[in-house]
């Protein structure tokens, strides 16, 4: 603590001992400080507020009609409020533009319009403030209304151009779709008509009347084979011809064993000769048996069989070949059914949006979805918002006195000379003996006039900058203005 003490009391004799150093340097630094706000430009501030206002309309639409979101609205306009094209337009109204001849400077121009206009969004709330900072308080305030009147015409001219454009191109793709379902659906209709009829076809009902058919087949060759044997039995002479053969094997083993003298033998040879004289006698008759109207019908149903037993083996091929295509023909009728259910459903889709995108247009061109409103325009700024003055003079006193006492510590510290006793000890230097100063009354009574005419001099000019400190706090713009007319 005394260490403390013994450095405060250090600086406070060093700053007393190098007071018009302290004093003059400090109050310099203000005076420059203070100067020199007042020679930066003054600039001037104007803001607009605009609130995005939702439609009841909008909600009582929705799902009907497709219209952009306010957070996506607010979420364009820090790049379309600051676009080359639109502060071009804005130069335009304003005629700023025209002292302007070559690109570089109008480029320069722009950018330098780009960075004094600040965008400060409130998504919550559904505002956005325009603000835009110039030395000319009627240029800000006039800059920041076209931008804003410029931003909501070209917002609602490209939303309707938009939606006109959606609307068209909606009604041209429907019709296009309209037309591909149309040909799906008259594709499926020839195919069904005609190659693609079997594919509604069940092959459990093919399979049966092929079984069926074999059934009746078999049946049928049964038929032929009895109504051949009734036709050749017709011709020959079943009976006779069924015992002439028996008696001659009969004959042939009795000869084996007996001779020809034997009763038995004789009593077959006479047997045989009856029965050839009757195959004689009855071939004659099997030529006039084959035009007996008997004989006519047999042979009839005969060939109704045979043309039966065609028809049955047509109509089995005819059914397996139509089992063998149906897996095909249906195959390709599920492919053109499955083609023309997707044109169906985008076409209904497409139809649908063309709903949409009508009650969108309608919306958009009546301005039904979202409302601009200019809640504050801006007004001809007064105040400059910068250079703020009050906060750079307080820096400024701030600075001289920091800045003064710093000089006085610069020169001690660039002093050389031995200063004290303890100084000299530090050293090694042998100290023989310490002469006090001896002080004259006169002079010091002079010192002390001219301390006295300096800190009165020093206080009021002290007094003038805090007076001018004051009039910025009371924002009383007499020097400035002052200022303002010195310059113009």
């Amino acid at each position: 603590m005394a260490a403390n003490d013994l450095d405060y009391k250090k600086y406070m004799m060093l700053a007393k001992r190098n007071k018009r150093l302290w004093l003059i340097s400090a109050l310099a630094i203000m005076t420059v400080v203070i100067i020199g706000s007042y020679l930066l430009p003054n600039k001037y501030e104007a803001k607009s507020t605009v609130f995005i206002e939702k439609s009841v309309i909008a909600d009582l639409v929705r799902g009907l009609a497709v219209t952009p979101s306010i957070e996506e609205k607010i979420k364009a306009l820090t790049y379309a409020m600051t676009s080359r094209s639109l502060i071009l337009k804005v130069l335009d109204e304003l005629d700023l533009n025209l002292k302007k001849t070559g690109g570089a400077e109008l480029e320069k121009l722009i950018k330098e319009l780009q960075s004094k206009t600040q965008i400060k969004i409130r998504s919550g709330e559904g505002l956005f403030i325009i603000s835009f900072q110039d030395s000319n308080p009627k240029l800000a305030r006039d800059y920041v209304n076209i931008l804003v009147r410029r931003y909501i015409e070209e917002s609602t001219s490209s939303k309707r151009e938009d939606s006109y454009g959606a609307t068209k191109f909606i009604t041209e793709q429907a019709e296009v779709f309209r037309e591909k379902l149309q040909k799906s659906e008259d594709a499926v209709n020839a195919f069904k008509q005609g190659e693609g009829s079997i594919a509604t076809m069940d092959p459990a009902l093919l399979l049966k009347d092929i079984n069926d058919s074999q059934e009746r087949l078999d049946n049928l060759k049964i038929t032929e084979a009895q109504l051949e044997t009734v036709l050749s039995n017709m011709r020959q002479g079943v009976t006779v011809q069924s015992n002439l053969p028996a008696l001659q094997k009969r004959l042939q083993e009795l000869q084996l064993q007996y001779t020809d003298n034997y009763p038995e033998i004789i009593r077959v040879k006479d047997e045989i000769k009856a029965l050839e004289a009757q195959t004689k006698s009855e071939s004659g008759k099997a030529v006039s048996q084959e035009r007996s109207p008997e004989y006519q019908k047999t042979a009839s149903q005969l060939r109704a069989v045979r043309q039966a037993t065609v028809n049955l083996n047509a109509n089995i091929a005819r059914n397996r070949a139509l089992l063998q295509r149906i897996p095909a023909a249906r195959s390709k009728l599920e492919d053109m059914e499955r083609e023309k259910n997707s044109q169906k459903t985008i076409y209904e889709q497409m139809m649908a949006r063309q709903g949409q995108s009508e009650v969108s247009k309608q919306m958009e061109v009546q301005d039904k979805s979202t409302v601009f409103r200019i809640v504050d325009a801006a007004v001809l700024p007064i105040k400059p918002t910068s250079p703020n003055r009050v906060k750079l003079i307080f820096m400024g006193i701030v600075a001289g006195i920091a800045g003064g006492f710093g000089l006085v510590l610069l020169k001690d510290l660039l002093d050389s000379s031995i200063k004290n006793a303890d100084v000299a000890k530090q050293l090694g230097l042998p100290v023989l003996a310490v002469i006090p100063r001896i002080e004259e009354p006169l002079k010091l009574a002079e010192q002390s006039r001219r301390d006295l005419r300096l800190y009165a001099i020093s206080g009021v000019y002290f007094m003038l900058i805090l007076a001018v400190l004051i009039l910025e706090l009371l924002d009383i713009t007499i020097i400035s203005r002052v200022v303002g007319k010195l310059y113009s």
